[in-house]
């Protein structure tokens, strides 16, 4: 399974010489078997955008799973130049609540935007996804909700029966407890995403001295991401979803900071890639 990070930042893009080395571009990752084109886009952030030089000038024919509905998880859905072409073929699945291509027309349809998703060039299908295990694109995807603030909200788990990844893009963790460090529950559900996986790629918008004050928006520290991994078994903990104004010196701040955990720690930057080991691992 290969990996490819097309946008780590948060909230809205963050462009300047001091946001360069991390990226500016908002969340998705690139998914594809080995060293196959992706067929599997986590989320559609402006970060899409890269994904059109992975695909070397042909078609887009694959998913899309958005977490959730936030504008920087969805804004780069029109800009996806290799989804308008000739010979493309997109399903988006989004966590179920209503009628999906009518949900996503509530933010993607005049006067907000000019384009509703119903012209869109190109193939597209919009699905509604229920929390539980689903075959996508030859992976097996396991979707459960977490708590993030103003609207529904999945982490997925992405396996191809050697490598697993788990991604929990925008987690507030806070909202069923403190947990064990304050800084939010290893609830049910995130151990269970993130439990003996490869890599786990988390939020980590705040640091942990901010969370108390910055906490209600509905985003994780980095500790709590950390933590997490530890408590899960996860093999790496790429910190991702990036503040829009945390410059490229606070984020390798936050990262030194960490110091050994007891897990591998990388801050996620955008164009990074990840040949994830054909290894079995539950």
């Amino acid at each position: 399974m290969r990996l490819e990070l097309c946008g780590v930042r948060g909230s809205t893009p963050a462009p300047g010489a001091e946001f360069v080395r991390y990226g500016g571009h908002t969340s998705c990752v690139a998914i594809g078997h080995d060293d196959e084109a992706p067929t599997l886009l986590l989320d559609a952030g402006t970060g899409i955008r890269r994904v059109d030089a992975l695909l070397e000038g042909q078609p887009f024919r694959g998913s899309i799973l958005l977490g959730h509905l936030h504008w920087d998880h969805t804004q780069g859905l029109p800009f996806f130049r290799s989804a308008e072409q000739d010979g493309s073929s997109v399903d988006v699945y989004m966590p179920a609540q209503g009628d999906p291509e009518a949900v996503l027309a509530r933010l993607m349809s005049p006067p907000f935007f000019p384009v509703a998703p119903s012209g869109l060039s190109g193939s597209w299908t919009f699905r509604a996804l229920e929390p539980g295990v689903h075959q996508i694109e030859g992976f097996v995807v396991e979707a459960l909700e977490i708590p993030h603030k103003g609207g529904r909200t999945y982490g997925y788990r992405v396996g191809d029966g050697h490598s697993t990844v788990a991604y929990l893009s925008d987690h507030m963790p806070l909202a069923l407890g403190a947990g064990p460090d304050g800084l939010g529950a290893y609830h049910d559900a995130a151990l269970r995403l993130a439990r003996d996986c490869d890599v786990l790629i988390h939020d980590a918008q705040y640091t942990d001295a901010e969370l108390p004050v910055r906490g209600q928006y509905g985003h994780s520290a980095a500790g709590y991401a950390v933590g997490l991994g530890v408590a899960a078994g996860a093999r790496r903990v790429l910190l991702f979803h990036h503040d829009p104004n945390r410059t490229d010196e606070a984020v390798d701040a936050i990262h030194r900071g960490l110091g050994a955990r007891g897990v591998q720690v990388d801050a996620a930057s955008e164009g990074l890639v990840i040949d994830l080991p054909a290894v079995t691992s539950s």
